[in-house]
C-alpha cells in the first residue's frame, strides 16, 4: 500500500526560548516545510544564509529541487523532509521583522544576537513539537553545514547520518573578512538608520552591495572568466554608475534581486551567527568537539571554495572511522552545493541507504 503523502507549509510555536547569551525571547515560532510520506524516516535539511524553508517547494520549485523530490537523490517517496526557516530569518520564523510583545513593534535592531547553536536548539524544540524524536539524517551546506555539525555535537544520539557540505569546523579569518565588508556596506547605508529603518525605505543599496560581495566569494575566478570574460556592451568611460561589462550587470542583478526578498537586519544577524561559528568554542578545541559526534558522516567539500577550503573539513574527520570525505571537482567553488547534483547527489543517495529501515 502506498504511504499517505504530506505537504505542509506552516509555523510551529516553541514558546519562550533562552538564547546562549542568556537573553530570552518570550515567544518563538519557526516556519517550516514538510514533504513526504507521513510515517517515513525524517531528514532535516538546514538552509544557507539567504535560503528559506522551501527546499522542495510546491507552487514554486524549492532551492534544492535538483537534489530532493520524488524519484530524486533524496527521494520524497521514501523519506519525509523537513526544513525550518532559521531563527533570526525573515521568511516566517521569529526574527528582526517579528513583533516584540513588549513594545508592539517589530524588533528590528532590538532583536538579540543568535548563534548557530541557538538555531539548532530551536529546531530541536520545534521537531519535538511536530512529534519527531529521531532523524535519519541532517543535511545542509554553508550556514546549513554549520548547523549540521552543531546538530551532531549538541544532539549526538538524535540522528543516524550527518551530511555537512561546503563548510568548515570554524569560520576562517578570510570568511569573517568578507562578512565584515558586507556588514560595513549595510550599516553605512544612510537608510539603515541604526537598524530602525522604514520598511518602505530599507537600506537596499547596502544590502545589494553585501550580496554582490558574497557572490564574488561564492564562485571561482575560472567560473567568472568562463561565463563572462570581458564581454560587454562596448561602452566604457561614460559614467561611474554604468555597467559596461556583463559581469557587472550580473552582480547588479543579483544584488538588487535579493533586496526584494530579504531583510537587511536578518542578513546582519545571520552574518554574526556565521562569524561566531566554531565547534571548538567552549569544548576544548575542534578535535575534542568532533569526537562527540556519534553518527555516520558524509562530508563533502567543493574544489575552489574560497571561504570553506576542503582541507579544513577533511582534517576534522581524518581520524573518524564512521566518516567519509569527498571533494567535488567543480568550477563553481562554494556554490557547488547548489548545482551539478549528478556529481555528488549519488554519494548522498548511497549514504542514506545505510541503516535505512523502511
Amino acid at each position: 500500500m502506498e504511504r499517505e503523502k504530506r505537504y505542509e507549509d506552516r509555523n510551529v510555536s516553541i514558546g519562550p526560548f533562552v538564547l546562549e547569551s542568556g537573553e530570552e525571547l518570550p515567544s518563538v515560532e519557526l516556519a517550516y516545510e514538510r514533504v513526504g510520506p507521513t510515517e517515513a524516516p525524517v531528514i532535516l535539511v538546514c538552509h544557507a544564509l539567504t535560503g528559506n524553508q522551501y527546499t522542495v517547494g510546491e507552487s514554486e520549485p524549492g532551492w534544492w529541487k535538483g537534489l530532493i523530490g520524488h524519484g530524486k537523490y533524496v527521494d520524497t517517496s521514501e523519506f519525509q523532509v523537513i526544513t525550518f526557516n532559521v531563527l533570526g530569518g525573515c521568511n516566517g520564523s521569529t526574527g528582526p521583522l517579528s513583533i516584540n510583545p513588549e513594545t508592539g513593534h517589530a524588533y528590528q535592531s532590538d532583536f538579540p544576537f543568535v548563534t548557530v547553536r541557538d538555531i539548532v536548539h530551536s529546531q530541536n524544540k520545534a521537531l519535538q513539537e511536530l512529534g519527531v524524536h529521531h532523524l535519519h539524517a541532517v543535511i545542509g551546506g554553508s550556514l546549513g553545514g554549520m548547523q549540521v555539525l552543531e546538530w551532531g555535537i549538541l544532539y549526538p544520539d538524535w540522528m543516524d547520518h550527518l551530511v555537512p557540505l561546503a563548510v568548515t569546523p570554524s569560520l576562517s579569518a578570510y570568511g569573517i573578512a568578507y562578512n565584515s565588508i558586507s556588514r560595513f556596506a549595510i550599516t553605512k547605508d544612510p537608510a539603515w538608520k541604526g537598524g530602525y529603518y522604514n520598511p518602505d525605505q530599507p537600506p537596499t543599496a547596502g544590502l545589494a552591495t553585501a550580496r554582490m560581495v558574497g557572490m564574488i566569494s561564492y564562485r571561482t575566478d575560472d567560473m567568472f572568466q568562463k561565463k563572462f570574460g570581458r564581454n560587454g556592451n562596448g561602452r566604457s568611460g561614460e559614467s561611474h554608475t554604468e555597467a559596461s561589462y556583463d559581469v557587472e550587470s550580473y552582480l547588479h542583478y543579483q544584488g538588487n534581486k535579493l533586496t526584494h526578498r530579504f531583510d537587511a537586519n536578518s542578513y546582519l544577524y545571520l552574518l554574526k551567527a556565521m562569524d561566531m561559528h566554531d565547534i571548538g568554542r567552549g569544548r576544548g578545541d575542534i578535535a575534542r568537539a568532533a569526537k562527540q559526534i556519534q553518527s555516520n558522516v558524509l562530508a563533502i567539500s567543493f574544489k575552489g571554495d574560497l571561504i570553506y577550503p576542503p582541507r579544513d573539513l577533511d582534517s576534522m574527520f581524518t581520524l573518524e572511522s564512521l566518516a567519509k570525505f569527498y571533494i567535488v571537482d567543480t568550477k563553481f567553488g562554494h556554490d557547488g552545493f547548489l548545482v551539478e547534483f549528478d556529481k555528488w547527489g549519488p554519494l548522498i543517495k548511497e549514504q542514506l541507504k545505510e541503516t535505512l529501515k523502511i
